[in-house]
């Protein structure tokens, strides 16, 4: 849906779980599209709107023409409507928040997780342990597309989503380098859940350099 190459991203903080989402973003936008490149604004919130915004508002005039987030306001939604630009929700369905701007969101679906969590402590067999669910656990999904998204992109996303699903396509499998060309994850490889925990380097094609 690009036209300039370029992508934002409003990041929140500079922790493993928020540059694992940059780096899966700028996979899949490389693997469609080899020219993208992913700028990042960190605001160092989670949930404000005014700085959402503006980061969002600073990257467009920097050419950028679709912009994402893991923050959970609608300011950078906001912004790209207001901009004539695209934008990828986080966490619900923001669509009411830019009709014309929203292509689709990422969608966390908790329900599944504490109802079975509910039923095991009625069953007396809950324990505790770590959990980890995507899309295959259905705790997660995407919104419905934007009536702008050709019918040919979609096609391409709901091959990849259904692959993901049932585990044929990994989001992090190899080959991956880093910003610097350094070899991350070798081809025929991927990288394990305790290395998406720890990563703390950004891949090839996102610009600028990680806060400390």
């Amino acid at each position: 849906m690009t036209k300039s190459n370029l992508l934002g991203y409003v990041a929140s903080f500079p922790i493993p779980e928020v540059i694992r989402g940059i780096n899966a973003f700028a996979l899949g936008a490389k693997a469609v599209n080899p020219k993208a490149e992913v700028k990042v604004v960190w605001v160092s919130s989670w949930y404000d709107p005014g700085k959402e915004s503006e980061a969002a508002n600073t990257m467009i005039n920097m050419g950028v023409d679709v912009v994402t987030q893991h923050t959970d306001s609608p300011g950078p939604i906001n912004a790209a409507e207001k901009k004539g630009v695209y934008a990828v929700g986080y966490h619900s369905d923001m669509s009411v928040y830019g009709p014309k701007a929203h292509l689709t969101a990422t969608e966390h679906n908790w329900g599944p997780l504490y109802t079975a969590k509910a039923q095991a402590v009625l069953d007396g067999t809950w324990k505790s342990e770590d959990v980890w669910g995507g899309l295959a656990e259905n705790a997660l999904d995407l919104a419905p597309y934007n009536k702008q998204v050709p019918k040919t992109v979609r096609a391409v996303v709901d091959h990849a989503k259904s692959l993901i699903t049932q585990g044929k396509l990994h989001p992090f499998a190899g080959p991956i380098k880093d910003q610097s060309g350094k070899l991350r994850v070798a081809a025929g490889k991927s990288m394990s859940d305790g290395e998406m925990l720890g990563m703390k380097w950004y891949v090839e094609g996102v610009q600028g350099k990680l806060p400390k």
